[in-house]
């Protein structure tokens, strides 16, 4: 591949020449340069760049670029048009007798263009003609396939003001830095922040569907994550412009090569071009309708295949896309011969602004290049065949640690001067200790958590609290981080409440032997009061923020638990995985619940005291996390996730006081519906034998919050059903922009609409209802009966909250509070 350094000199070269072969005295005037997209950076071909009121000019290159030679300037302004961008007029220096120009066009609609309003359109017939070519001209029409694969990812700061940061004592040494390391000359628009690259091989079959991916080599310059290398080879780069949806962050939009795009794009074809001696169309198009998940854009395909050869992508400020003032995709092919088109380049650049237009922000552009490409050969099977899953993401050992040199002979493409400054300026600031504390401070605000020295302490929000058992409540947190032990993590904290006067704790053990296949020990010992059911993403009752959004009229229900627990792990590489865990509990009911003398007797003088043994088998088909040192978040699977618990509780252990035995199983999924949005579930269904407390039953869960729960019955509270069988489904369907997109208003506002529907049929056996329901206690059972809760709301309020108004519906008659019918629910929910 031709470096950019080398062709600008090329030019320059044959400028020279030209100029050479004149007469004496007959000084020539050059003006040559490059035309490019202002936002995604990419050449812009068959541009006309003329001298403004003349009629001397000429149209760029196929790579942007133009060269024009005169005897004397006719004016002193060029005038650059296309019709998918706006017009620029570019003024230059005429004392001057070469000049060298970039200009940077700006996308416009191309709705907005009155030139391609035609009768006759020629665009529907073009698209017509891509979409009956699609199976000879997508890539995944291969039976295998396989590349060397080149990705870099850069990070730049956009509305930045370093003056103003300088101001700020604290972090004066972290702007000395970047000023060190930032080169201005160039005019820089935004300030380079971050860079990242790596080199991988790729390997794919189409059946059965595997794929490897040895990632080789991986600039990550502060980043040693080994997750995270993973992300940055070319697995999970799923844009393919043949597909029917292109996903833009968690977003599916529909391409303008799609089997229906007529339904969603007006097209038309507005020039036709030679590329290599052969016939090029050039097509563009725009949405027929505002709100909906559509590009505008424009393609240029090739006349004799109509094959694609490079297609741009934008998304408008109406798109119902979260923090993203733009976003541009380009992708480029190639002809390996004279009918095998294959992928060249891709480029994927979002303008992402948190906190509002104008504001500050990032610009994130990740650019992908694909060489050595090998079609239906018998060595991609040969190095699919060592595969032990259908997919593989093999990271080399030191693919993180790769000197400089072998860098500046295997990228792709050379990096600007001022992407080199960009990798001096993170190794100077990842050494440096004022940057240190400035990124842990950020932390401790947003994590909750803060890194000193070995250790860590938080989180914050757990630190004051209050409660009817324990008055004003303190707590104190501390733990290990990586810096004390990469395998071993240790944690525990001490509360004390000044009401009741006691202190409870906490002290954990966790032990990671292997992170691949991951096996972790993990022990503990807990002597608190619980605080309820704790979900990924939910808020519950013993931190600060709970305290203001209680339901009223809802007395608190406080029981206190002393659990030791055990658990071992282990997952095995096809996606199945084992979690054995043995609990020790004692339950200690300390208001509004039936209290531990109820359940004393003469054959059981230790009652709410229990030992029990849970296996778990989990299945979760090509799975993906975001790791760190010994934790991960599961990201999703692309397949529904299955788990089955076997549990079976021992009398005589510890004192424990109950045999029983409970099975339950349930499956999640989430499912892309587009162009409708999405749906989720989660079903599941359970059944407990032996004659039990109610701690140990089957409780449904409730939500004793304003804020809403999408894993419990909002408009129930806690303890109020008990259940040994049960079956169950929540649903939940987003519509996306769904009726809003319809409204002017509301379409600005980018909100969206989903609804939930929470189903419930349970029963409690005559034993256990008999062991439970006496002395007056306030417990209920379906007795077979369904619940049902239906809800509807509004998403993306501020683009960052979620109104739900819940209905109960079912059973009946329906309670008479008027908030155990109706409740209307916040919560705080972040997405693109």
């Amino acid at each position: 591949m031709i470096r950019k350094s080398f062709a600008y000199i090329f030019l320059i070269l044959v400028a020279a020449l030209l100029m050479s072969s004149q007469p004496v005295g007959a000084q020539r005037k050059i003006i040559a340069g490059i035309v490019k997209d202002n936002h995604s950076d990419e050449p812009v071909p068959f541009s006309s760049v003329q001298f403004k009121n003349t009629k001397i000019g000429k149209l760029t290159d196929s790579a942007g670029k133009f060269t024009i030679i005169l005897n004397q300037w006719p004016t002193d302004t060029l005038e650059i048009t296309n019709v998918a961008y706006q017009t620029f007029n570019y003024i230059f220096n005429k004392a001057k007798d070469s000049v060298f120009v970039t200009v940077l066009l700006e996308p416009r609609k191309i709705s907005d263009n009155a030139s391609v309003k035609i009768k006759i359109n020629k665009g529907l017939y073009l698209w017509k003609r891509i979409v009956q070519h699609k199976p000879q001209n997508d890539k995944f029409r291969f039976d295998n396939f396989s590349y060397e694969l080149y990705n870099k990812l850069e990070l730049d700061l956009k509305n930045f003001n370093i003056g103003k940061l300088a101001k700020l004592k604290p972090l004066r040494p972290i702007t000395t830095i970047i000023n060190e390391n930032t080169d201005s000359s160039e005019g820089l628009k935004y300030l380079p922040a971050y860079l990242t690259e790596s080199l991988s091989d790729y390997y794919y079959q189409k059946k059965p569907l595997r794929r490897r991916e040895i990632i080789k080599a991986a600039n990550t310059n502060g980043i040693k994550n080994e997750s995270m290398l993973k992300f940055l080879g070319g697995t999970d780069q799923n844009v393919n412009v043949y597909n029917n949806f292109i996903p833009v962050f968690d977003k599916q939009f529909i391409s303008p090569v799609s089997d229906n795009g007529d339904n969603y794009y007006n097209y038309s074809v507005i020039d036709t071009q030679f590329i290599g001696g052969k016939a090029h169309f050039h097509l563009v198009f725009a949405p027929k309708r505002k709100g909906e998940n559509t590009f505008d854009g424009d393609c240029w395909v090739q006349a004799s295949t109509f094959g694609i050869q490079k297609m741009n992508l934008r998304l408008g400020k109406e798109a119902n896309v979260n923090f993203l003032e733009r976003v541009s995709l380009v992708q480029e092919f190639q002809l390996l011969n004279d009918t095998t088109w294959f992928l060249l380049k891709d480029k994927f650049v979002a303008d992402v602004s948190p906190i509002g237009e104008n504001k500050a922000g990032f610009i994130g552009r990740k650019t992908t290049t694909y060489e050595n490409i090998v079609i239906n050969d018998s060595s991609v099977i040969k190095e699919l065949d060592k595969n032990k899953l259908f997919e593989e993401i093999i990271t080399l050992p030191g693919a993180a640690d790769k000197p400089k040199a072998f860098w500046d002979t295997a990228r792709h493409e050379e990096l600007s001067k001022n992407e080199k400054g960009i990798i001096r300026m993170i190794d100077t600031l990842t050494n440096s200790a004022s940057f240190k504390r400035f990124t842990n401070t950020l932390n401790f605000i947003g994590t909750g958590y803060l890194n000193t020295g070995n250790y860590q302490l938080g989180p914050w929000f757990n630190w004051f609290t209050s409660n009817g058992w324990e008055g004003f409540r303190m707590r104190f947190d501390l733990g290990t981080n990586k810096y004390f032990n990469k395998k071993i993590w240790l944690h525990g904290y001490l509360a004390y409440g000044f009401g009741d006067k006691k202190f409870k704790g906490k002290a954990e053990i966790f032990y990671l032997p292997t992170k691949n296949p991951r096996t972790f020990l993990y022990g503990s010992y807990t002597n608190d009061l619980d605080f309820g059911q704790n979900y990924y993403g939910e808020v519950t009752s013993d931190n600060i923020f709970a305290l203001a959004i209680r339901k009223p009229n809802v007395p608190r229900k406080y029981i206190s638990s002393k659990e030791t627990r055990f658990e071992f792990y282990h997952q095995r590489k096809n996606g199945f995985s084992g979690f054995l865990t043995l609990v020790h509990k004692e339950f200690n009911p300390l208001k509004n619940l039936p209290l531990k003398s109820a359940f004393v007797s003469a054959n059981n003088p230790n009652p709410l005291t229990t030992f029990e043994a849970t296996f778990r088998l989990r299945f979760a088909l090509l799975e993906k996390y975001l790791e760190n040192t010994f934790f991960r978040t599961s990201i999703g699977s692309p397949y529904p996730v299955v788990e089955l618990y076997v549990t079976r509780g021992i009398s005589g252990i510890l004192k424990s006081s109950y045999n029983y035995t409970k099975l339950s199983a349930n499956v999640s999924d989430n499912i892309k519906i587009s162009p409708l949005g999405s749906f989720s579930f989660f079903a599941y269904a359970g059944k407990t034998y032996g004659i039990l407390p109610y701690v140990l039953l089957d409780i449904a869960p409730g939500n004793e919050l304003f804020y809403y729960n999408k894993y419990a019955l909002n408009t129930i509270i806690r303890w109020e059903y008990l259940h040994d069988r049960y079956a169950g489904l929540n649903f939940e369907h987003n519509f996306g922009s769904g009726i809003f997109k319809w409204f002017g208003p509301t379409r600005k506002m980018k909100l969206r609409q989903f609804w939930t529907a929470k189903v419930l049929n349970a029963n409690l056996s005559d034993a256990n209802r008999a062991f439970n329901f006496k002395n007056g206690n306030s417990f209920q059972t379906l007795d077979g009966k369904t619940f049902v809760e239906l809800g509807t709301g509004v998403d993306n309020i501020l683009r960052l909250l979620r109104i739900d108004f819940i209905w109960r519906v079912l059973p009946t008659p329906l309670p008479p509070e008027k908030i155990r019918r109706f409740g209307v629910y916040g919560s705080i929910r972040f997405s693109f």
